[in-house]
């Protein structure tokens, strides 16, 4: 939420007296919802290819045997956790306790060399986001229909498409919430007991509210969650240095901004190579213009890459006008 300011004359000035005007400023100002412009090219290829790999893992993971048990099972009411052919028990922590540890400390390294690659690619948010902007795109159309579909009142046409998309998001949602619980409950067993209406109350519990949480993050918050709740985005600025690689605007090469034909010669007319066709701040998840800078919202997906190659193709330009690259390397040419 950003604050936002309103000015209103004041009715009780002095007779004779200037007008005056006052500026109320408000704490908090209703948050626009972002719809992402769908964008084809190399990295919203990597993009869904991260999506398959990983959801593949996460669903498929749990239904797997090993012997006559689950291959990944973490069984808290025998305190057991199977690992493939591991069977760690309680006292056991303190090799998960290494294992966290030296997931964080790689966290960090790959963010000071790469940036934040994680959230733009392999990130539950930014997967399950991804999936329900693609369900909410194949029911309700592209951003444009989108932006006038939730301008327009509402009609049996706007009814069914939002209960259409509401019911495949639950849908997928319970499935995600059925599937984690199956990591820690047998899931062939919880699927039994579910189908005949016989699972645990903190088994459904815990399906029902994860269903929820993927429901409300992916479908509602979506960047809000990497703006405003998720750590990561905060204290990611202590790791970067101006030589890690990050989503960058060449703006020495891209500025003065301006709409032109293919024609012009944009030397000749002062221009730099920016177009100003706005089509990077469309496509980005976040909503930020990534030529104002680097910015903590960016999650470093590089789809404003993809979108300005696009138009850099069609300008019959060099690519490259926003790339990955270091702040050093930008600087430098």
């Amino acid at each position: 939420m950003k604050p936002s300011r309103r000015t209103i004359p004041i009715a009780a000035a002095p007779q004779g007296a200037a007008d005056t005007q006052a500026e109320i400023v408000s704490l908090y100002e209703a948050q626009k919802k972002i719809h992402p412009r769908s964008i084809s090219g190399r990295f919203a290829h990597w993009r869904w290819a991260m999506v398959w790999i990983t959801q593949l893992v996460f669903y498929g993971l749990p239904w797997l045997q090993w012997g006559q048990r689950q291959m990944v099972l973490f069984d808290l009411d025998a305190r057991r956790f199977y690992l493939f052919g591991l069977v760690l028990y309680p006292q056991d922590f303190i090799y998960l306790t290494g294992l966290l540890v030296i997931s964080a400390l790689a966290l960090f390294l790959f963010t000071a060399m790469a940036g934040r690659l994680w959230c733009g690619f392999a990130c539950p948010q930014t997967v399950y986001t991804e999936i329900f902007l693609w369900v909410e795109h194949r029911i309700e159309g592209d951003r444009s229909a989108r932006l006038r579909l939730d301008a327009a009142p509402m009609t049996l046409e706007k009814f069914w498409k939002k209960a259409a998309k509401h019911t495949v998001w639950i849908a997928v949602a319970l499935w995600t919430g059925f599937t984690f619980v199956g990591y820690f409950v047998p899931i062939r067993e919880l699927g039994l007991e579910t189908l005949h209406g016989q699972a645990g109350g903190w088994s459904l519990f815990w399906v029902l509210f994860y269903a929820f949480a993927t429901w409300g993050n992916a479908g509602f918050m979506r960047e809000q969650v990497c703006k405003y709740m998720c750590p990561y985005a905060r204290f990611q600025s202590a790791m970067f240095d101006r030589d890690t690689l990050v989503v960058s605007y060449d703006e020495a090469r891209g500025e003065r901004r301006g709409p032109r034909s293919k024609k012009i010669d944009p030397k000749a007319a002062g221009l730099g190579d920016c177009i100003d066709c706005t089509l990077c701040v469309q496509v980005c998840p976040t909503g930020i213009d990534i030529r104002n800078g680097l910015q903590y919202e960016c999650i470093g997906c590089g789809l404003c890459v993809d979108a300005c190659n696009s138009v850099m193709d069609k300008m019959q330009y060099p690519r490259g006008l926003i790339r990955y690259s270091t702040q050093n390397g930008v600087a430098n040419g």
